[in-house]
């Protein structure tokens, strides 16, 4: 076996110890829902037993975890969070939920142009929220156009022909909530017949 699998196995053990006292659930009960024995889990978190597939994918599934979760963690202790960013269409995309299907997180960077680009709108399935943390945001959705400043949101049906930029090619960064067809966030009622509800920033107190 060579180094670098020795070096990931060794961090399985502890996280998986670290994963299973976070969920609050004990060897027995790990034991009686993956139908591992309480001795080998009790050996896999020590490291006295050397990680398999046979073993972690009942593991993984019980979790509810991706696979590569449990072999590919940051070692114990380490609370940096290693997020891969994707960039599509001249923006970047930074995931911050890794669970599969449901409801995905992602915080959106639109760099600053010389020249803000003029909209392309697209449609697909699924409900989206967002929130506007930085920069203004121009939110072309249907025969709608709006600037959304700093401190507000909006919700739409990604149905609706939508596209989001720069209102005035500064640099915008913003968290989207994506959920697939039949899945909304919550947001105060009032929304409008376009699906859009804007809510305002808060005032400081």
């Amino acid at each position: 076996m060579d180094r670098e699998t020795e070096e990931v196995l060794d961090v399985v053990g502890p996280r998986l110890r670290a994963l299973r006292r976070e969920r609050g659930i004990t060897l027995a009960e790990l034991a009686a829902t993956t139908g591992i024995s309480e001795s080998t889990l009790s050996r896999l978190e020590s490291g006295q037993r050397r990680a398999s597939l046979e073993l972690l994918l009942p593991l993984a599934r019980t979790y509810d975890v991706p696979l590569d979760d449990l072999v590919g963690a940051p070692r114990t202790g380490d609370p940096r969070i290693h997020l891969k960013p994707i960039r599509k269409s001249g923006m970047v995309f930074v995931p911050l939920t890794r669970r599969p299907g449901g409801v995905q997180a992602f915080k959106m960077i639109i760099p600053a142009r010389p020249q803000p680009l003029a909209p392309t709108p697209q449609t697909h399935d699924g409900f989206e929220w967002l929130y506007v943390l930085n920069g203004h945001l121009r939110l072309v959705l249907g025969d709608r156009d709006l600037t959304l400043p700093p401190g507000e949101a909006a919700e739409f049906d990604t149905s609706l022909p939508h596209w989001l930029g720069s209102a005035d090619g500064g640099a915008v960064e913003l968290l989207i909530l994506f959920g697939p067809q039949g899945m909304r966030a919550h947001v105060r009622p009032g929304e409008g017949r376009s699906g859009l509800r804007r809510l305002p920033a808060r005032q400081p107190s």
